[in-house]
């Protein structure tokens, strides 16, 4: 019992110790606490400062900017989507004069894809490499535009690429399948006729009510024939 005492008054000690060397240390560097806890809040006051006076009415003009260039792109005006039309901004302005906003940043999925459209191959990767999104559908989308780019430019091993990250980003039912195809086909054009079939198989194992997997069994037969002939 008293070895138990004594051990309990040594850790009450131990810990009287800590306690009076933190407040040495606190009273000794009073001045230089102090100010650090100032600078910390000021940042902290800036930020959100920052971001209600500042970055909160960006995001207000840059969503009404780019109204009139999402209209002519949802019909087909990629031009007029991407540069304008004298009255009304486009894309590339949004991104120009409102870069940090999520609307500018959205503004680089629609010119990445606008330049797609308009065969400018080398402008559709820069926008659609430069778009960040959390939403994993989104994002996918934007990968498999990549490879639709590089296989416009006869990069066809770096389009497969991006189709099967595209694939991988967010496996589901609709677009997975679709992706795994384009790949499958891009490895074709490679003669790789190895990973062709591998992805084949995989869309008729795992996505058989696809529409990819309805005519698959004539592709995996060419990919096996020409694996025999090889």
């Amino acid at each position: 019992m008293v070895k138990k005492k004594d051990t309990t008054e040594e850790r009450i000690v131990a810990v009287e110790e800590a306690l009076s060397k933190t407040e040495q240390f606190i009273e000794k560097n009073q001045k230089i606490l102090t100010i650090i806890v100032a600078a910390l809040v000021v940042v902290v006051l800036v930020v959100i400062g920052f971001r209600k006076f500042y970055v909160q009415p960006k995001e207000k003009n840059a969503a009404a900017a780019m109204f009139m260039a999402e209209r002519y792109f949802e019909k087909d005006s990629f031009n007029l989507a991407l540069n304008g039309d004298g009255f009304y901004m486009g894309f590339l302005d949004v991104i120009d004069d409102y870069g940090i906003t999520k609307s500018a940043n959205l503004a680089r999925y629609y010119s990445g894809i606008s330049y797609l459209r308009l065969g400018d191959y080398e402008n559709a990767i820069k926008y659609l490499k430069k778009f960040k999104s959390d939403d994993q559908i989104v994002s996918g989308m934007a990968l498999g535009a990549i490879g639709d780019a590089y296989l416009g430019l006869k990069e066809v091993k770096k389009g497969a690429g991006y189709y099967v990250r595209a694939a991988e980003k967010n496996d589901n039912n609709f677009v997975t399948p679709s992706f795994l195809f384009k790949a499958a086909m891009a490895y074709e054009l490679m003669n790789d006729w190895s990973n062709a079939l591998a992805l084949y198989e995989k869309i008729q194992k795992n996505y058989p009510k696809s529409p990819e997997a309805r005519d698959l069994d004539k592709y995996i037969a060419r990919a096996k024939n020409r694996m025999g002939k090889s």
